[in-house]
């Protein structure tokens, strides 16, 4: 086995973890991480959780290699397999609702105060993201975090290209309604 490396295609990669390769599933893994959260984080509203399903949803994805049928949609296949964990997740109550505690160094008040800043403007848009149907948020992350185009998340999502523009209306005029378009523009800046 080789070193697989970034510039080789999906099916390529795809057939060298069906071999044992475990760098090939490494780098599919790095390559569709976002967009399987950005799923994930659409059906459960919750970052933790989205990273949960997605830990989980790859190593299942990795267990049942063998029963994708179309190498060249591996992308799309994974992110299946997540969207169900995820589902699955928010299905069973056992969701744990708990952040991290990280380690913090000493800081001065000014960088306190733009963590606590950020921090709130995370909090309020995570609240207002889990306000909208789960396909809402799953095509505003993957449009607007994730800069995916409407062909892409039309295909990952099973929609047509003017659906998943409606789809992105309807969140941003959710969103600008109950976050107000000062908040969403201080984010974008941050």
């Amino acid at each position: 086995m080789g070193v697989a490396n970034d510039s080789e295609s999906d099916s390529l990669l795809f057939a060298r973890v069906k071999g044992g390769d475990a760098v090939a599933f490494e780098v599919l893994a790095r390559r569709h991480y976002r967009a399987a959260y950005a799923v994930a984080l659409g059906v459960l509203g919750h970052r933790m959780d989205a990273e949960d399903a997605c830990q989980d949803g790859f190593l299942q994805a990795l267990r049942r290699w063998d029963t994708c049928r179309q190498p060249e949609r591996v992308a799309q296949w994974i992110c299946q397999i997540v969207r169900n964990q995820a589902r699955t997740l928010a299905r069973s109550a056992q969701v744990r609702r708990t952040e991290p505690i990280e380690n913090h160094e000493t800081a001065d008040r000014q960088d306190v105060g733009r963590a606590l800043l950020q921090s709130e403007l995370e909090a309020r848009l995570e609240s207002a993201l889990a306000l909208l149907p789960p396909v809402q948020r799953e095509v505003v992350v993957l449009f607007d975090v994730d800069d995916w185009s409407h062909g892409r998340i039309a295909e990952l999502l099973a929609i047509s290209e003017g659906m998943s523009r409606q789809h992105l209306f309807q969140a941003r005029k959710t969103l600008r309604a109950t976050l107000g378009v000062e908040t969403l523009q201080e984010y974008r800046h941050e």
